[in-house]
């Protein structure tokens, strides 16, 4: 796992349990889906979440915080 990831990992778990105040955006300006189009490689996100985040409420983006934490668990847990 990347340093970039740990650090999207950390926030990820912080702004899911509610300890970051409002949800930031996950975006960290490295914008590419990876090899089969599910997600961004930089935010995790998928093409989806990225086109809805502005109209999104706290709720739905703290869900996506926590799939966003999930798919980088799941990333590492296949060697990636």
């Amino acid at each position: 796992m990347s340093s970039a990831q740990k650090r999207l990992r950390t926030q990820a778990q912080r702004v899911a349990a509610g300890t970051a105040g409002d949800p930031p955006s996950p975006c960290i300006s490295v914008c590419r889906m990876n090899d089969t189009g599910d997600f961004c490689e930089g935010c995790m996100r998928t093409l989806e979440e990225i086109a809805a985040w502005g109209r999104m409420a706290d709720t739905e983006k703290r869900a996506v915080w926590r799939e966003i934490a999930q798919r980088i668990e799941n990333k590492g847990d296949s060697g990636e």
